[in-house]
């Protein structure tokens, strides 16, 4: 019996009653996943050598806002453990403080940079095969890309991190980095980290995270017709005043929303990356 296909449903040019056609294609298959809630005490920030300074100098800290930077990820095999993996994750968190540095000033907005590892087991299952592809590497000229190991791939997911709260210990030494800082992470707080301070901040942040391992698979999909897009390509105009009348009246913009429609999100004033300011310190 003819299956039926909605096609008002999808932006696609397919027949009503067309009759699907297996094909084969490749898509990743997720073989196990987990998800986290994580309340991450007792972060210590590091600072660059100026930034350090003020940090030395001050007499209580706030936290502003926070996000991730860049998260590391490294995946091998459990060993006695046939088609489970180890998968250990890096996460470099840009951390905006506010800084007071005598009592009843105003505050001064200082980034620095937290590292949190963290480890989970999952499932990938078995493959002993190696992969060799025809793609070419994009800096090389005409080199094909080397064979990878059949290992399954790991992805990590992280919603936007929420400041809960940061503290100020005086007297205390900054500690060395526990990891290498990727060159990025340093561009993102302003140069190399500091290596010595008299005083150190120590931040809370809650983390929201989902961790999945997938294969490539073979498997077998029906399929309709083509997809041809329906929607024509519209050339933008050059008359800034064309452009102007197309858009909407922001009606919102001069009718400020009730309690109820807050989200209590804020921009950020101090960010690497995109996340919203959420500050629950006192």
């Amino acid at each position: 019996m003819a299956e039926t296909f909605d096609a008002s449903r999808k932006n696609c040019s397919v027949f009503e009653n067309s009759t699907p056609e297996p094909v084969c294609i490749d898509a990743q298959r997720i073989y196990d996943s987990c998800s986290d809630k994580d309340c991450l005490t007792d972060l210590r920030v590091y600072f660059t050598d100026y930034n350090q300074e003020m940090i030395d100098n001050a007499v209580n800290v706030r936290i502003r806002d926070v996000d991730v930077i860049t998260t590391y990820v490294d995946i091998e095999p459990v060993p006695f453990h046939r088609g489970f993996y180890s998968i250990d994750m890096t996460i470099f968190f840009n951390v905006c403080i506010d800084v007071f540095m005598t009592p009843g000033s105003s505050a001064q907005i200082v980034k620095g940079m937290a590292i949190y590892t963290k480890k989970a087991i999952l499932y990938g299952s078995e493959g002993s095969v190696r992969v060799f592809s025809s793609e070419l590497s994009c800096d090389e000229f005409d080199t094909q890309k080397p064979a990878t190991r059949s290992l399954p791939i790991a992805t990590v997911q992280i919603a936007r991190p929420i400041a809960l709260s940061a503290k100020l210990k005086h007297n205390c030494a900054v500690c060395p980095v526990p990891c290498k800082i990727p060159n990025c992470v340093c561009d993102c707080v302003g140069g190399n980290i500091a290596c010595a301070g008299t005083n150190s901040v120590f931040v809370t942040i809650g983390l929201f995270s989902i961790v999945q391992l997938k294969r490539n698979v073979q498997i077998l999909v029906p399929s309709y017709e083509y997809c041809i897009p329906e929607k024509s390509c519209v050339t933008s105009s050059d008359n800034p005043c064309e452009m102007f009348s197309r858009l909407d009246f922001p009606t919102n913009e001069f009718f400020p929303p009730n309690v109820g429609e807050l989200n209590g999100d804020e921009s950020a004033a101090c960010s690497c990356g995109k996340y919203d300011k959420v500050d629950l310190d006192d």
